[in-house]
């Protein structure tokens, strides 16, 4: 039987109850189901212990349940108070810190404020009776139990292992917490962000030159994590071509590194816009870092020098989450970039979180981190806009890609393209997802030749309900027309124009990438002008979708988002700008209708410089 302990259980009892029926027990009922004399009032109550450490003086709910708790041997004892946990100062004091998980040895790190305004312990009570429980064998933890967070339920989440609240432990992990971490990324990126352009450079083609230099090591440790992904057989062919490293792959990181180096001499510090406001008061606009980047990925370890490369360019930390399934292959990739990161000093500015952290409570940082970047399935980026409270989520859900045949198209480029946007990587995010056909190349020698190519490149077809009325013997009826497959299939739709092509995109894209394929000029600038995807093509694969395509030397994802960056977003898509005034004593009263002074707000030519 589980044991736990609640402490002010006067109004736990809702709570309870759904805990109870896993079979756990509660101290609130001790003193109605134990045969032993127990005298209490108010102040202070006494009983017998059977336990040979020192004992504790009862004095409040807190040392009372503590010493309950230990009595009855339980597990767990929880301490409801009306904060969310131990801070390291007064909550609601500047700087005041939720402490996570609290150490017998970090006492002294601790400032309490006042008593807490229900009850008479405070959180210098709990704290002590959370001591002596821990040292009598029980865990402890302490958390608000008049809002609780979460889901809402503090206890049911406690018992079932989410983040809440302060856990109190006797063992210290070797390495730093997360939030310990992520505070080393942010002064080690401030360090970063004030190097000169060309040193943030010598890091990126430092770690280029790794990458080849180290091949054997990586291509080492990649293997043993394909061999463990595929004798556990959780992941699906797909996801193993992605975490699947190789010499060809290495190669091209190093050449796409290597162009970010290039990109990087003016990049933070670039001044975009001077006004000059009044006489001897001037204004400019320049680039900036955005902060603390955290870029949770999944089976992609090749993501990891490439988001690390552009956030060294940027200035940005970076805190990065990645799959087990590639743990190996991302410790020597990380150890590789923080000892290209050490020849300038700043080997902090990037972390790998490495410790159990769940996605939500990384999301839980919202003080500490500034821009989530998910790199992974719909459902993982799902997950973290759902989680992510307060924090800035850029990415995509989907990648469900088009690819439209129009009735002026040639024969060559269609197959061609088809092929390449299908076949080439069925797995990407911008692989084709679904063709739609005009309906006059139905039952043309085009249309067969390319279910002739779908059929020898081994691609399911799944057909749309259009499509399907045409047959008489059709494949598979599609299920959804919102499906990303990621995998060698694809759904067929016929259209009956240009523009049916485009509304039924953007009823079922995902504003990701969408190819038309025609001769006709005048119907393709339609297609381009009037498509709202983040990347719209003529007559190229969908493939092209990518920031190394696209010159960018990498990317940290693809955004379908409205504002800041759209489709693939490299290196300056994770900048943001800042406002520098220069005047001399200037005061707005100077500019009102008594004053001596008129605005001119005059354009001023800028610089080819940065701001370094």
């Amino acid at each position: 039987m589980f044991g736990i302990g609640v402490t002010r259980w006067v109004n736990t009892e809702p709570q309870l109850n759904p805990v109870l029926q896993k079979g756990t027990q509660s101290i609130s009922n001790f003193l109605q189901s134990q045969h032993k004399t127990v005298r209490c009032n108010s102040v202070f109550c006494v009983f017998h212990s059977i336990c040979s450490m020192q004992v504790i003086s009862i004095k409040d709910n807190d040392s009372l349940a503590a010493r309950l708790a230990v009595e009855m041997k339980a597990d767990l004892l929880i301490a409801l108070s009306d904060v969310e946990g131990l801070y390291d100062s007064p909550p609601g004091s500047d700087d005041a810190k939720l402490i996570d998980i609290f150490y017998p040895g970090d006492q002294q790190s601790i400032t309490y404020g006042t008593k807490s305004r229900v009850g008479i312990g405070g959180m210098e009570a709990k704290v002590k009776a959370a001591l002596w429980a821990l040292q009598g064998g029980t865990s402890v933890v302490i958390a608000n139990g008049t809002h609780p967070k979460v889901t809402g339920h503090v206890i049911t989440d406690i018992v079932e292992g989410k983040k809440v609240g302060t856990f109190f432990s006797e063992v210290k992990p070797a390495g730093p917490t997360v939030e310990q971490q992520t505070e080393m990324a942010r002064q080690g990126g401030r360090s970063l962000a004030a190097l000169l352009p060309e040193q943030r450079g010598d890091i990126i083609c430092h770690l280029a030159d790794l990458l080849t230099e180290k091949r054997e090591e990586i291509l080492e440790a990649n293997k043993k994590d394909m061999e463990i992904a595929v004798s556990g057989g959780r992941l699906s062919p797909p996801l193993l071509n992605r975490l699947s490293l190789s010499t060809a792959k290495l190669n091209s990181l190093a050449i796409g590194l290597r162009q970010i180096a290039v990109s990087s001499q003016d990049s933070v510090g670039r001044v975009i816009r001077r006004t000059r406001i009044a006489n001897n008061l001037e204004l400019e606009q320049i680039t900036v870092p955005i902060g603390v980047l955290l870029v949770i990925f999944e089976s992609r370890p090749d993501c990891l020098p490439q988001v690390s490369a552009l956030a060294i360019a940027s200035g940005n930390a970076l805190l990065l989450k990645g799959g087990k399934e590639a743990s190996n292959t991302n410790k020597i990739l990380h150890q590789l970039t923080q000892e290209a990161l050490a020849i300038h000093g700043v080997r902090d500015a990037v972390q790998l979180v490495s410790t159990r952290e769940e996605v939500e409570d990384l999301c839980r940082l919202d003080k500490m981190i500034d821009l989530i970047i998910p790199r992974g399935s719909s459902q993982l980026v799902r997950d973290i806009q759902r989680a992510a409270k307060g924090i800035p989520v850029l990415g995509h859900s989907e990648g469900i890609c088009h690819v439209y045949i129009d009735v002026d198209a040639s024969i060559d480029k269609v197959i061609k393209i088809i092929r390449d946007s299908k076949c080439d990587y069925p797995a990407a995010c911008n692989a084709m997802e679904t063709l739609l056909v005009h309906r006059d190349l139905l039952r043309t020698p085009l249309f067969d030749q390319i279910i002739d190519m779908l059929r020898v490149e081994r691609v399911k077809i799944h057909a749309g309900p259009k499509f399907a009325s045409y047959l008489t013997f059709s494949p598979s009826e599609v299920k959804s027309l919102r499906t990303e497959y990621g995998d060698l299939e694809c759904c067929i739709e016929v259209v009956d124009s240009m523009q049916d092509a485009i509304d039924h995109i953007h009823k079922y894209g995902s504003s990701h990438t969408d190819v038309i394929v025609t001769d006709n000029e005048e119907t393709a600038e339609n297609f381009l002008q009037q498509l709202d995807s983040a990347c719209v093509f003529w007559n190229a694969s969908s493939r092209f979708s990518d920031g190394y395509r696209f010159g960018l030397g990498a990317e940290v994802g693809i955004s379908t988002a409205r504002i800041h960056a759209r489709g693939p977003v490299g290196l300056e898509g994770l900048l943001t700008t800042k406002w520098v005034l220069r005047g001399d004593g200037h005061t707005v009263s100077d500019f009102s209708e008594q004053g001596s002074m008129k605005y001119l707000h005059e354009n001023i030519p800028v610089p080819h410089r940065t701001s370094n």
